[in-house]
């Protein structure tokens, strides 16, 4: 999945939670404004897999700055779709000013994400796009990790049913399914997941997404079925039925298919793999 131009990066966005039974009838009034993201075209169910790596600080701040209704902040994540050597993976720094989210993402190759999250510099065959605003996303998203000491806390995984203005991008509409989420702590774009939680298990999240004033006819699809908006965060859900001690420092110990145990360390300290001394195992 390239660099995407349909990117919103200044919107206003609205959650609902609804039930599976009526995202058909949904499905056949979003048709008649909307068209089917390119992803969604040819896979089951019209989705596609979304992956989040998000990061956080071990007293987990920007968690809490969300579930607190902080007006001014922010999330750091990778964002990326499957596990291909060849696809890249968005670094992405997403932000809430009052109503207004503000989203800047910057593509990397795989291979560059330790080095970037510990706060390396990227060489110029690291970065998809040789555009100075993307250097300009990374260099903030690295200022942001590093002013929060922040790290991987915690993978989660979706599947995307994507709508589109065929104009422009000003309007976007999403079904997102089987939310799930778990602990991880390396820096790698990983896929897999050992014993995740299912998140919102009995709904879908459904999101309306636009650029500059609430459409008409999103007025009457909310009328027409009856919604409800909810705060629908994701992370911070899947933190909370995960129990936030999980993702602290003094969570002892987790292990993964793709690689050693990890042992996390006492608060402030770094995370070390079983067995072995040295620095920071990102």
């Amino acid at each position: 999945m390239a660099q995407d131009h349909r990117l919103q990066q200044q919107r206003f966005e609205l959650k609902y939670l609804i039930d599976e039974g009526i995202t058909l009838r949904m499905r056949d009034f979003v048709s008649s404004y909307l068209e089917l993201d390119d992803y969604g075209t040819d896979q089951p169910n019209l989705s596609y897999p979304v992956h989040s790596l998000y990061l956080d600080s071990d007293d987990l701040k920007t968690h809490h700055a969300s579930v607190n209704g902080a007006k001014n902040r922010f999330k750091l994540r990778l964002r990326y779709y499957d596990d291909k050597p060849e696809t890249p993976v968005f670094f992405e720094v997403k932000a809430r000013m009052d109503n207004c989210i503000l989203k800047q993402r910057c593509g990397v190759r795989r291979e560059a994400i330790p080095l970037l999250l510990a706060g390396h510099l990227p060489e110029p065959g690291q970065l998809l796009s040789k555009e100075p605003r993307h250097l300009v996303t990374l260099q903030r998203f690295n200022l942001l990790l590093q002013q929060l000491g922040a790290r991987p806390k915690l993978h989660n995984n979706y599947l995307r049913e994507a709508w589109v203005s065929p104009q422009d991008n000003s309007v976007r509409l999403t079904f997102d399914r089987n939310i799930c989420a778990e602990p991880y702590f390396r820096a790698k774009a990983v896929v897999e997941m050992r014993q995740p939680v299912r998140v919102f298990p009995e709904f879908v999240v459904l999101e309306l997404k636009f650029t500059t004033r609430f459409p008409n006819w999103f007025q009457e699809l909310v009328r027409r079925f009856n919604l409800m908006q909810f705060s629908c965060a994701k992370y911070c859900q899947g933190v909370e039925l995960l129990g936030s001690h999980r993702l602290l420092g003094d969570y002892q110990t987790c292990a993964w298919p793709d690689g050693p145990e990890l042992r996390i360390a006492p608060a402030g300290l770094a995370p070390q793999p079983a067995g072995r001394m040295g620095g920071p195992a990102l």
